[in-house]
């Protein structure tokens, strides 16, 4: 029976933790702080309970230099319900925003909702299912396709479109992206230049759930960032909504419900209406402290590592680039799926020559070497090893290692 040390797990979600953060989460469901109750047992309106959020929303503030005018909040529903939340708010946020310019005119607003646009630029399966979910809840004349990679690329993903080619919306309610596909390993290099901040800056929101904390954010270029906590931050259980605070009270208010029935649009449910979280402090229902102390002592962990995201992201460059080469060196064994400019750090796709047995091969004898998890998604087959954070270097070693014992084993047979 293997140990925790005996294996690095590469799993695209839940990741793994460092052993220590689950020795210690361990220890707090028993008993937290010598009160005689585990951490889980605790109220979530108790002291105890806000001093959690409170300590992981600095601490995670402190990690990637998030600005004093944005505001972190904790929710439910994953980064799935995210692609609902995003849409129902800042469709919200562009109402109030026409209201303002307009008045109170259900005509005149009913003639401006005509224009209304969500822009979503689809690289991988999570930003074609996040368009999806703005077309199922506003319907498709509502939703804007700026690019689809699949239609420069045979129909597959695995590229970005170039920028020049992308079809903005003048006045969209928000552009949208996804920052790193998780399934198909394609990650945006860098911020698009087509966003940086200007006279006529678009409403950029981002889905960073596989990529957080693994590099630095330009978060003022963002209205708002979310991520899922479990493959970088934490456990399964919780999601960071971080957004500018111009799309809260007291500046921006979610349009009254009448007045979006009477424009035939939908209103979001009360646990996704980022007004009423963030006025409650990510208390308006039970929320999970226990995933909320879990991603507090990841982030205290990595913060008495390199102090700041720049360090982590050091070691994921260099992590991803021991991998990376060592495919390379065998490109008649390996083939990497997604195109050299947008490959992703923290999900490498790749698959073997000679298809579905070999692929079984590699991953039979990964296993028993302690290398885990890698198996690609079940739509594109394969394997993925999921470089996240809890990936020490020396399993990143190890891999590549193996990739290259693998490759030369086949060559000569």
């Amino acid at each position: 029976m293997p140990s925790r040390s005996d294996i690095t797990y590469f799993g695209p979600g839940p990741a793994a933790l460092p052993t220590e953060v689950i020795e210690d989460a361990a220890k707090a469901l028993i008993n937290y702080g010598d009160t005689g109750l585990g951490i889980a047992e605790h109220s979530h309106r108790s002291a105890i309970a806000t001093d959690i959020i409170n300590e992981t929303k600095a601490d995670l503030a402190s990690y990637l230099d998030i600005p004093d005018d944005y505001e972190i909040i904790f929710m439910h529903g994953g980064g799935s319900g995210e692609f609902s939340a995003v849409a129902y708010n800042f469709v919200g946020a562009w109402v109030s925003r026409k209201h303002r310019e307009i008045g109170s005119s259900v005509p005149e607003l009913k003639s401006a909702v005509k224009n209304l646009k969500m822009d979503y630029i689809v690289t991988g399966s999570w930003s074609r299912k996040a368009a999806a979910e703005a077309e199922r809840l506003f319907g498709s004349e509502y939703v804007n396709i700026v690019a689809d990679s699949r239609k420069e690329n045979s129909g597959k993903f695995g590229t970005i479109p170039d920028e020049s080619t992308w079809n903005l919306s003048q006045d969209a309610a928000l552009v949208y992206y996804c920052d790193n596909e998780t399934v198909e390993g394609v990650e945006f290099p860098r911020f698009p230049k087509a966003f940086e901040p200007g006279l006529n800056r678009p409403i950029v929101v981002a889905d960073m759930s596989s990529n957080i904390l693994s590099r630095t954010i330009p978060i003022k270029n963002f209205s708002a960032i979310f991520f899922g906590a479990q493959k970088n931050l934490g456990t399964t259980g919780i999601t960071v909504v971080v957004i500018h605070k111009s799309f809260l009270p007291p500046i921006t208010f979610q349009p009254p419900a009448t007045l979006m029935r009477q424009l035939g649009l939908p209103i979001p449910p009360r646990i996704f209406e980022y007004e009423t979280i963030a006025k409650n402090n990510s208390l308006y229902n039970t929320l999970s402290i226990f995933d909320v102390y879990v991603a507090g002592q990841v982030l205290k962990r990595l913060s008495r590592q390199h102090s700041k995201v720049q360090g982590q992201q050091a070691v994921a460059e260099k992590k991803a680039q021991l991998i990376y080469r060592a495919l390379e060196v065998h490109p008649s064994i390996y083939q990497i799926i997604p195109d050299k400019t947008v490959r992703s750090r923290m999900n490498i796709c790749f698959r073997i020559e000679g298809g579905d047995p070999a692929e079984e091969a590699f991953l039979q004898e990964a296993a028993a070497l302690g290398l885990t998890g890698l198996r690609g998604h079940r739509d594109l087959r394969g394997i993925r090893a999921s470089n996240y954070n809890s990936v020490p270097l020396e399993g990143a070693e190890k891999l590549a290692k193996f990739i290259g014992t693998f490759a030369s084993q086949r060559e000569t047979s």
